[in-house]
């Protein structure tokens, strides 16, 4: 989906739909790696039915990813996605179904459009980065910079992941291996089946999925309480989920972590980028650089999405009283899944007025609650819209479009001049000098060994020289090139030395008078009073919602429609729009595999065509080269970074690409035609499967019809079987252990409606939100904590009544008490047996005392040993032996204090010694749990932890 922060909106806005993953690991003994066991229960007190991969979530991060040195051929890159198979299976463990669901061809011309920008962009910025790393290596030796040599390795290019490629063509064979391979080794795999729907199978992934499981809730046999889990990490997928009314599906997707380091490209260090390298010699990682080769690499955590918590929350906001028609949750959840396709997705430009961070989605919402009383009904049913209804909300939101522009102008005003202040405070702040090498500042409880200091007055001659140097010159006298300063005086600061970074140019000014006039001239080059263009671009528009909207529903409407336009209209343009048509183009032909190569690929990719195809990019007399721009203009379109512009890319017209075809579809071999033509989806089971019977008796027979699968004997799945030469018997020897034939979803007719409701029988799952999660404070102000992991019964862990007693006595900071000392050295870790004394204000914290000692007893009518009427100690009465006897709780005791630990703790006298933050995070470890404490101190008291 068309939308970068959505998850991260929703996230933060309905944050106990988010569960962390349980994930079992794999033991090695005596050197041998012992396999998971994945038909043991699930570690998360879950067990899942059905497992749906949206392949291509798994096939990009896996052949190029960004956080690890990338794979050195394409077996390595089989092996990688092999492996993140099998890491999502171990942690899901299905019990009836695997999908694996690949982006095929034929995907909708919409669709079309947007890969083809995609790819245009991704070639043009690999381009452009290999020149830029090229012209800063050159710059950095020519200076005398250090760099390895240029690895000689040709550039993977990320575009040969698309439908009808040879990359494509071996994936699916090596993923027919490793199904049978899997059926028959490993036992979580013992019962299941396995459907694989490969790039020749048309449609994208996710909603070849959907489409699956639409077919298979219309079945009478189908289970309506089946448990779904898809794994994939686009937007999109939390609303397709939602349009299921599947009370149990679950998402799974990487843990989004941003700011990840990355090795420089040029250097191989870490800690810069590209533009900042300046070509030093490389540091040495350990003690015998025995860590110059590796890269910092995490492994990548995992997070289940609960809608049917995501559920609960939307019943819970969507609710409204006194309505003049009936309630129907399922009828809202539909219209809140289509008010979000105005802010973007991967078929329609997002209206200029909403923006997913500025909580466009909630004053959507807003909106709909406020009109829906006025509407008579819901926006949409079973993926079909009211556009009556629709256009009473989207007038409303006209109303506001002028104030959402200048509150945005406003905000980003405020944004600037808070960063440039910040940028002033920092560069005010900033030492003028900082000494370098052996005297360079260390931080704080690094235990490394300095570095040994050799030839001191060398050291600090040059030092007192280079800060005399830097101080003589003022900040207007100009340097020359070797750093002294320059005779002809100061010089005008350069822009890129100022403050202000350069803004893009915003003609349109949105938040000033005319803004609609300046954005129809800017942008479609025609006059605002062109109400005959306008209603066309909002026509357009609306029909693109429609065919959305009945894509995630009812499947794809029509595979030629687009939108034939790069930008979208205002809100307050949607004006007249119940009397326009919706109704979409029937018995539309798809593109096929090397079709829709030439309708997305860029001349720089055209590589993975034949060589006469990939003439027609190239050649000048070409009848279809004006569709392979070698640049093209990106519009920022208000935004900052390149790649949140919009590529104004040609649309391609089908016509007369299909007629420049023609001529050259006789020069395809035999592999290209094949490569070239559609294909289907392909059901394996292993030889404990009970429909391995069942398909052994139909190769026997070797009927070419198509017969219906028992489901009393595949869960409950139902659909058509047939014999195929491709897809026959994965083994041919007599020892057959795993089985393959051709599998197609249960077909209806064209006009049939699926329904989006809940299907009978279906059981809601125990709610998880209680009341203070809506309310986000309750309990006497403080905040509930959300249910952790599916298992609401589940105890967790918690402290003892000991380490509840330590953090109770942690010193209030609402009572005007600092915590004492939190920069306080500790003792024994850098040598300095004496503490900062206390200031005026300050209290003295209690003294330390060895485990199994009493305190010292008080008499009758003396103060109590409290922390506030200590006696403030001096440096001299402060001594080393106060920390003798502290057992298994004592810091490495220095040199001088070994020689005391015969003395009793009770002859340093009543005065207790200071504990700094670090001895807190000491004794939280030594008690068995991290807290976070603050700058509060903490104090042992006798033999008890308080």
């Amino acid at each position: 989906m068309g939308v970068p922060a959505f998850f991260r909106w929703l996230s933060r806005k309905y944050p106990s739909i988010i569960v962390n993953c349980i994930e079992e690991k794999a033991k090695e003994c005596n050197g041998v790696k012992v396999p998971i066991d994945t038909s043991k229960p699930n570690p998360n007190e879950v067990e899942f039915d059905n497992l749906y991969l949206d392949m291509n979530g798994i096939i990009h991060p896996c052949t190029h990813p960004e956080d690890k040195p990338a794979p050195k051929n394409e077996d390595e890159m089989m092996v990688a996605i092999f492996e993140y198979i099998d890491r999502i299976f171990n942690i899901v463990r299905p019990r009836r179904l695997l999908y694996m669901a690949i982006d095929g061809v034929v995907t909708p011309r919409a669709k079309m459009n947007q890969q083809r920008s995609r790819r245009f962009r991704a070639s043009k910025e690999g381009m452009e980065a290999a020149e830029e790393k090229q012209k800063i290596r050159q710059e950095i030796l020519a200076k005398g910079g250090f760099l390895p040599p240029e690895e000689v390795k040709e550039r993977f290019d990320s575009n040969c992941i698309t439908p009808g490629t040879e990359f494509m063509d071996n994936l699916a064979k090596c993923l027919r291996y490793y199904i049978a391979d899997r059926l028959n080794s490993d036992p979580g795999w013992k019962n299941l089946t396995v459907i694989l729907s490969d790039a020749s199978a048309p449609g994208e992934g996710e909603h070849k999925i959907m489409d699956y499981i639409r077919r298979q809730r219309a079945q009478p046999n189908h289970d309506p309480n089946t448990h779904h889990c898809l794994c994939g990490a686009d937007a999109d997928l939390i609303m397709l989920g939602l349009a299921t009314h599947e009370p149990n599906f679950t998402i799974i997707r990487e843990e989004f972590k941003p700011n990840k380091p990355k090795p420089c490209a040029l250097c191989n260090q870490m800690g810069h980028e590209v533009k900042d390298c300046q070509g030093l010699p490389r540091e040495k990682q350990g003690k015998h650089d025995q860590f110059a080769d590796t890269v910092p690499v995490s492994e990548q955590e995992f997070i289940f999405i609960r809608l049917c918590v995501l559920r609960e929350y939307l019943e819970r906001e969507l609710t409204m009283a006194s309505l003049p028609f009936t309630f129907d949750f399922e009828r809202s959840v539909d219209d809140w899944v289509f008010m979000c396709f105005f802010v973007g997705n991967d078929f329609l430009p997002h209206l200029p007025s909403l923006e997913i961070r500025e909580g466009a989605i909630d004053r959507l919402v807003n909106i709909y609650k406020n009109v829906v009383h006025k509407t008579g009904g819901y926006l949409t049913e079973s993926g079909f819209v009211n556009l009556q209804r629709v256009q009473m909300i989207m007038l409303a939101v006209g109303e506001v479009e002028d104030s959402i522009f200048k509150k945005r102008k406003d905000d980003d005003d405020n944004f600037k001049r808070r960063q440039k202040e910040k940028r002033k405070r920092l560069k005010r702040d900033q030492p003028s000098f900082i000494p370098g090498g052996q005297f360079s500042p260390q931080a704080l409880g690094n235990r490394s060994s300095p570095q040994a200091i050799s030839n001191p007055r060398q050291a600090a001659f040059e030092m007192r020289m280079h800060q005399n140097s830097t101080t003589s010159a003022s900040p207007n006298t100009s340097l020359t090139p070797d750093g002294s300063p320059s005779l002809g005086g100061g010089i005008k600061r350069k822009c890129e030395d100022s403050d202000s970074e350069p803004e893009p140019e915003d003609n349109i000014r949105l938040w000033e008078t005319g803004w609609k006039q300046r954005y129809y001239k800017n942008k479609f080059d025609v006059d605002a009073s062109d109400d005959k263009f306008r209603r066309k671009v909002v026509q357009s528009y609306v029909e693109g919602l429609c065919w959305v909207l009945r894509y995630y529903y009812q499947g794809c409407a029509s595979w030629n429609w687009y939108y034939p336009f790069h930008y979208a209209p205002f809100a307050s343009d949607f004006e007249g729009i119940a009397d326009m048509p919706s109704d979409f183009e029937k018995g539309s032909k798809p593109f096929k595999p090397l079709e829709q190569l030439m309708g997305v690929f860029p001349a720089a990719s055209g590589n993975f065509l034949p060589p006469t195809w990939r003439k027609l990019m190239t050649d000048p007399e070409s009848s279809i080269i004006d569709f392979y721009p070698e640049d093209f203009a990106i519009d920022l379109n208000g935004k900052k970074y390149a790649w949140q512009g919009v590529a104004l890319l040609p649309f391609v017209d089908e016509r007369r690409l299909r007629a420049a075809l023609e001529e050259v579809y006789p020069d395809l071999t035999p592999e290209e035609s094949r490569r070239n033509s559609l294909g289907g989806d392909v059901l394996f089971v292993g030889k404990h499967h009970p429909l391995c019977d069942f398909i052994v008796e139909q190769y026997k027979s070797k009927s070419a019809e198509a017969v219906d699968i028992p489901p009393e004997l595949c869960h409950g799945i139902q659909g058509k079987l047939t014999l195929n030469d491709n897809a026959g018997l994965s083994c041919p020897n007599p020892q057959i252990l795993s089985f393959s034939i051709s599998f197609k979803d249960p077909q209806f007719a064209e006009d049939f409606v699926f329904k989006a409701t809940v299907l009978p029988g279906a059981k809601k799952p125990a709610p998880v939100l209680k009341p203070g999660d809506w309310e986000k404070t309750n309990n006497d102000g403080r905040p509930w904590r959300p249910q952790l992991g599916f298992n609401r019964d589940r105890k967790p862990v918690h402290l003892d009544q000991s380490a509840f007693r330590t953090l109770g006595h942690s010193m209030p900071r609402e009572r005007g008490m600092p915590g004492m000392y939190p920069n306080a050295v500790p003792l024994g870790a850098y040598g300095s047996p004496y503490a900062r004394p206390l200031m005026g204000s300050q209290q003295q914290i209690p003294k330390l005392l060895p485990t199994r000692r009493c305190l010292p007893r008080r008499t009758a009518g003396a103060a109590p040993l409290l922390a506030w009427n200590r006696v403030v100690p001096s440096p001299n009465q402060f001594q080393p032996a106060q920390y003798q006897g502290l057992g298994p709780m004592a810091y490495p005791q220095r040199p001088e204090e070994r020689m005391d630990r015969g003395r009793q703790v009770g002859d340093a006298g009543p005065t207790p010694p200071l504990i700094s933050l670090s001895w807190k995070k000491y004794l939280m470890q030594m008690l068995g749990f991290s807290a976070r404490v603050g700058n509060s101190s903490v104090w042992l008291k006798g033999n008890k932890q308080t």
